[in-house]
């Protein structure tokens, strides 16, 4: 008794989390101005898939894992097992479609507005959502997942009260490789390559260390300073935050689905009539639902514009009424945020959160080359004038 209520107040908790993160992340796109993107399209798309998991899924799986039986009958069995197989399904492969719009991003900047465009966005979703449903409800009511063809739940046969999600080795295999394996394979390749665009960004800034000469008029000579910044410390740091970033998402995702995959994968060679009844299902299943509540996290609160949308949603301040217009970033500072999330999400220009339409490449030429105008200090009778070093 006493494990079923720590077990319940558990699930309870990871579906509250994950239906209250998600509504803050749609909450926070639709309430800040800097938020509304085509990039945050695939962010509200992922919200709204965790969302509806959480919603029509994981309450019910909570109740078969405490009760040990399902009262709802096989019609509602089988609509709720192809809920959770569409749901999660549309949950990885929009976390796909992210990598997919932060790797243009980054690799082509000056390209970018060109490439994404709403129509193509647009489309994107509606791929993602058609691949969800054939993997889910055409095989599952259509009895393709069963080794003797006939649908789950209905037969003559079929036990009472249980929800069995069968599986047979075709099927366990194709909707594996589909919709985790392969895309698991593509969003480690353009993570990689980010991390290593941001290594070389961040070590050409650290290599930009601007000169400055100052004439002074009272004693008719000049000194020469260099800016006191360690390149060596700033792309150290640069690097180890984009690294560190990178893990997260990576490993949050490969850690949630990667053990629930293995499992469900080698009980599909097997052929396992109800995997639903072994232990280990249930843990890296939930496993799984995990990531929905992880994703607000990661794929929000990296972000500096979520966190500052988050902050005043919850502290119930209109976001206008109290916020302080933010003003455009130094050059330096605006390239070092961007290395710093690794652009995963928006960048933080003030009047477009369309990561990539400066180009990080002509930004960091123009910190090596840049002459400054003459100013006049006024009071010491000094003159300083910027000279563009290397």
């Amino acid at each position: 008794m006493l494990s079923n209520v720590v077990l319940g107040v558990f699930l309870v908790l990871l579906i509250l989390l994950t239906v209250g993160g998600n509504v803050l992340v749609c909450l926070a796109v639709c309430a800040s101005r800097r938020l509304r993107c085509l990039t945050n399209c695939f962010i509200v798309s992922l919200a709204v898939t965790d969302l509806l998991l959480g919603l029509l899924v994981l309450p019910f799986s909570a109740l078969l894992l405490l009760n040990n039986e399902w009262p709802l009958g096989p019609v509602f069995c089988n609509f709720y097992i192809s809920m959770d197989v569409m749901l999660c399904t549309a949950s990885i492969l929009t976390l796909l479609a992210i990598s997919v719009d932060r790797y243009l991003a980054v690799t082509m900047p000056l390209r970018y507005a060109s490439v994404v465009l709403p129509s193509r966005v647009a489309v994107a979703m509606a791929s993602v959502w058609t691949i969800s449903v054939a993997v889910s409800f055409l095989p599952i009511h259509l009895g393709w997942n069963t080794v003797n063809g006939t649908v789950q739940n209905q037969e003559p046969w079929a036990p009472q009260r249980k929800c069995r999600f069968e599986l047979n080795r075709p099927y366990a295999l194709t909707d594996s490789l589909l919709t985790f394996y392969l895309p698991l394979v593509v969003m480690c390749w353009m993570y990689l390559r980010i991390l290593r665009i941001a290594q070389a960004q961040a070590k050409r800034i650290g290599s930009a260390r601007p000169t400055y000469t100052t004439y002074n008029c009272r004693n008719d000579r000049s000194t020469t300073t260099t800016m006191a910044v360690s390149s060596v410390t700033a792309t150290a740091l640069r690097e180890h935050k984009a690294t560190v970033t990178v893990a997260v998402v990576i490993g949050a995702f490969v850690v949630c689905w990667l053990p629930y995959f293995i499992l469900f994968t080698v009980l599909g060679i097997q052929e396992h009539q109800d995997p639903g009844t072994a232990h280990e299902f249930l843990v890296v299943q939930w496993l799984g639902y995990a990531n929905s509540a992880l994703n607000p996290v990661l794929y929000g609160a990296l972000n500096r514009d979520f966190r500052s949308a988050y902050t005043h949603l919850l502290i119930c301040r209109c976001p206008y009424s109290g916020w302080r217009r933010p003003q455009q970033s130094s050059m330096g500072t605006t390239g070092g945020d961007q290395l710093t999330e690794v652009t995963l999400l928006c960048s933080h220009l003030p009047l477009s959160c369309k990561a990539g339409e400066t180009d990080q490449n002509l930004m960091l030429g123009e910190m090596s080359n840049t002459t400054d105008s003459a100013t006049m200090q006024s009071g010491n009778g000094t003159a300083a004038t910027d000279v563009s070093g290397k």
